[in-house]
Parts: structure tokens; C-alpha cells; sequence
């Protein structure tokens, strides 16, 4: 099997990671969390020389969602989100402005994502995992040595518990489940760089049990 080519894209004022997965042999890629910049984001599909198939969110704060209506517009494909996070996904735009951002609301989901589901891309099927914490419906997407964390585990950090909908025992148990992955793993994260979980495992204190979110 030839190599997924793997393009992290930081968009929008919050610097969040859109990941760009293509399978040049099929012809296919899909955009997971594209969050700001449609156009940017559309150039960088049309230079990977692939069709995109399909939008992939790991969940649906506004920062992960603010170019979906944007690049379905140009490129009318699927979208797929945990239906626990179908409230965020449909209020986005009002989060947004709550914050002093201003997107377009994405439009209705097309796919739920539930735990033990597949998605493909061409050749490469990843599982989803659901790790709930940081957003109800919030999902990895886990196969190839990789695992799409959203905004679940960062390099040396974790995503917030301290927001609306956020469940901090949710999240540390979330954490756990990810600290069972090879240590070889590379973490595609929300936010910030890319990661390994041995690396995290080494440093991170939250996946080394000796911190937990508060609350937890």
C-alpha cells in the first residue's frame, strides 16, 4: 500500500490544525476539522492533485467548523460528526459570536459517527473512537500509526474542560484510553504540533496519570 500524504493546515484566529488526508493511488481526500479559511483550504485539496470526498469533524466547536459551509459549497461532498455534538454543530455560528468570531453555520451533517464505526479514504480505513471530554461527541480518528486526536490530547497539553457541554471525568478516562495506543502512534492534534504518544507518555502529566482535568 502506498503512503497517505498527511498536510496540516492552521487556520482562523484560534490556530486550529484543518489535517488534509490524501491517497494519491485512489485519487481521494477528505479534510478533517476544517475550521476557517474554505479557500485556503480548497487550494490545498486542488494542489494534492485529489478529489475530496468527504469532510471528517471530531467535533463541532466553531473553531473546527467554521469552513465547512465554505468548502461544501465549491465541493458539495459528505459531512460526518457524532450526533452528541449535533447542538454545537447547529449553534456554531451563535458560539462564534459570543466570542468575537464570525462564521457560517455549517449545514446538516450528512453521516453520524458512533464508536466502533469505520471511515475510508481510497485504500485506508480509519476507526472511530469515541473520546468524549472536551465535547460530548467528540471522536478520534485512529488507524496507519495515526490517531486524529481533535481537541482531546495536545503536545504537553490537553483540551479544555472548562467550557459549556465539557465532562472533566469524561475526559481523563478519555486520555487513559488513548495512552493504550502504540507508543509509536503519531498524535494529529487540534492544535499545536505533532506529537507521538510516546512522547506524551514521557511528558505529557495528564497521560501519565499524574495530572487529571479539573473536576475529574
Amino acid at each position: 500500500m502506498g503512503a497517505l500524504r498527511l498536510q496540516q493546515l492552521t487556520v482562523g484566529p484560534l490556530q486550529e490544525n484543518c489535517w488534509l488526508l490524501a491517497d494519491p493511488e485512489s485519487g481521494q481526500a477528505v479534510l478533517v476539522d476544517p475550521g476557517d479559511e474554505a479557500p485556503r483550504l480548497l487550494e490545498a485539496v486542488e494542489a494534492s492533485g485529489c478529489r475530496l470526498a468527504g469532510i471528517w469533524l471530531t467535533h463541532a466547536h466553531f473553531d473546527h467548523v467554521g469552513g465547512v459551509a465554505g468548502v461544501v459549497r465549491e465541493r458539495p461532498v459528505p459531512i460526518w460528526v457524532h450526533p452528541a455534538d449535533d447542538y454545537l454543530y447547529r449553534h456554531a455560528a451563535d458560539t462564534a459570536a459570543r466570542w468575537g468570531v464570525s462564521i457560517e453555520n455549517p449545514p446538516a451533517a450528512d453521516h453520524f459517527l458512533a464508536e466502533g464505526d469505520q471511515v475510508h479514504l481510497g485504500r485506508f480505513s480509519f476507526d472511530v473512537w469515541h473520546v468524549p471530554g472536551h465535547a460530548p461527541g467528540h471522536v478520534a480518528f485512529v488507524g496507519h500509526g495515526l490517531c486524529l486526536s481533535g481537541d482531546v490530547l495536545f503536545a504537553g497539553s490537553i483540551g479544555r474542560t472548562d467550557l459549556p457541554l465539557c465532562d472533566p471525568a469524561a475526559m481523563h478516562r478519555s486520555l487513559m484510553r488513548l495512552a493504550t495506543l502504540d507508543e509509536t502512534c503519531r498524535v494529529l492534534p487540534g492544535h499545536g504540533i505533532m506529537t507521538t504518544i510516546g512522547r506524551e507518555l514521557a511528558a505529557n502529566p495528564f497521560l501519565r496519570g499524574a495530572a487529571r482535568p479539573i473536576g475529574a
